[in-house]
């Protein structure tokens, strides 16, 4: 077992965060060094407090293997739209879908008011990178896209790999144009391009879709959309 030890600016603020995603609090102390322990199920999370540290400079990351992410990202999900109202998804603290990104296993990730990344991927998963490199035409640049953006934190340089790949490949199967011009959706409000935002929707849904790929995109869909609904309401 490994325990990993996170910084924050503010323990309390911490602790709170780590609350909202189903962790409970099991030891906190303010001296000699302010400390702290969250708890959800087997994983255990430590917090060390600096008033000095800017969580814009992190560079904690932690990476968790569960058997199914999914169901996390959901109670994480629910969690977080009841603090903040709606799903943060751009800025610190941010939570970003599970999606299966380039040179990595399927998963999602959390970046906590620390700033620290928690990188959450399923078990058993151990696609390789030489396998996504042969991933062509649009679809690579998705996936490309995806590690940049999802991995990486740089949203303005997936965007436009994103784009790149939408203008080299017009003809592409329509459902690799869905899932490119729904992650743009997703990048679009994390840049709060609302109009992009709505556009890349609209044009997903303007594709004719069979019923297998209908199923295949549906929650994918919704997600998008319910992120784009979100940021219309501000």
């Amino acid at each position: 077992r490994t325990y990993p030890i996170l910084p924050c600016r503010d323990l309390d603020e911490a602790i709170a965060f780590y609350e909202t995603l189903g962790f409970t609090r099991t030891y906190r102390q303010l001296r000699p060094n302010p400390a702290a322990v969250v708890q959800r199920e087997d994983w255990h999370m430590h917090l060390f407090g600096m008033p000095e540290f800017d969580p814009a400079n992190s560079y904690g990351s932690v990476i968790v293997v569960v058997p199914d992410p999914d169901t996390l990202y959901r109670e994480f999900a629910a969690g977080l739209r009841a603090a903040y109202k709606k799903l943060p998804v751009s800025g610190i603290p941010r939570i970003l879908r599970p999606r299966k990104r380039f040179g990595t296993v399927y998963g999602f990730s959390v970046v906590d008011v620390g700033g620290n990344w928690l990188r959450i991927s399923k078990i058993g998963d151990t696609e390789s990178q030489e396998n996504d490199e042969k991933t062509a035409g649009l679809a690579g640049f998705v996936n490309v896209a995806a590690r940049l953006g999802d991995a990486r934190g740089d949203e303005a340089l997936a965007l436009k790999t994103i784009e790149n790949g939408l203008k080299k490949f017009p003809n592409a199967p329509a459902l690799e144009r869905a899932r490119a011009d729904l992650y743009r959706a997703e990048l679009a409000v994390r840049l709060k391009d609302g109009a992009l935002a709505q556009t890349s929707l609209a044009a997903t849904e303007a594709l004719q879709l069979s019923k297998h790929e209908q199923e295949s995109l549906a929650e994918e869909l919704a997600r998008t959309t319910e992120l784009v609904w979100e940021f219309n309401q501000v």
